[in-house]
């Protein structure tokens, strides 16, 4: 099946982002309601995309097709995962950043720890660990089931006026652009902390 978000251009992915809002991602039996996400262009406008200046063989999967996971490692310590959007040649993707395990919270706790049930998924790298995923992920559809990931409608529809908007979270670039949505109340969405740029290191006495 395609979804009417798999054929929206680019440019769209800020619609296609609170579109996400409500549908279910699974993998490894645990299965998470999306209540945060954050949308990211690669159509040169945008440079806090990792594919602002073009493919290279990390973002080469955010040019499409639709529907497949871009998976990126951070801090050489988390994995975060996207779902590639735009037409195909046209980069995009949707950062998965928070959301409600609804099937398998035995299996998320697992891999989480000794957590409380809502920061189970509450940020992107902690939505990854409960989900059970990594690299192996990349590249593969989150739609036909080919992969480990599968991404489904909502069993309930999100009103749009259930949906906050405000800037991005741990980027340098295009921070305050409010491309990040969220479902108005919800307490797995994440805490918001605005970027702060690193301190340049103090120069060592002669």
């Amino acid at each position: 099946m395609i979804y009417p978000w798999q054929r929206a251009p680019a440019a769209d992915v800020p619609d296609t982002a609170r579109s996400l809002l409500g549908w279910r991602v699974t993998a490894n039996g645990v299965t998470i309601r999306l209540t945060e996400v954050e949308a990211y262009a690669g159509t040169g406008e945008d440079p806090a995309s990792h594919a602002h200046r073009g493919p290279t063989p990390r973002t080469e999967v955010m040019f499409g097709p639709a529907g497949r996971a871009y998976l990126y490692f951070v801090f050489g310590v988390h994995w975060c995962l996207n779902v590639v959007c735009g037409r195909e040649g046209e980069a995009a993707a949707v950062l998965l950043r928070a959301g409600e395990v609804v099937d398998g919270v035995d299996l998320a706790v697992g891999r989480r720890g000794n957590t409380a049930i809502r920061d189970l998924a509450r940020g992107p790298a902690r939505l990854v660990v409960s989900l059970g995923v990594g690299r192996e992920a990349n590249g593969t559809s989150m739609i036909d089931g080919t992969g480990p990931l599968v991404l489904a409608p909502p069993l309930e529809s999100v009103l749009v006026n259930g949906i906050e908007s405000g800037p991005r979270v741990g980027v340098a670039s295009a921070h305050d652009v409010p491309w990040r949505f969220w479902l108005t109340g919800d307490p797995t969405v994440s805490a918001y902390r605005r970027h702060a740029p690193r301190k340049p290191k103090a120069a060592r006495p002669k």
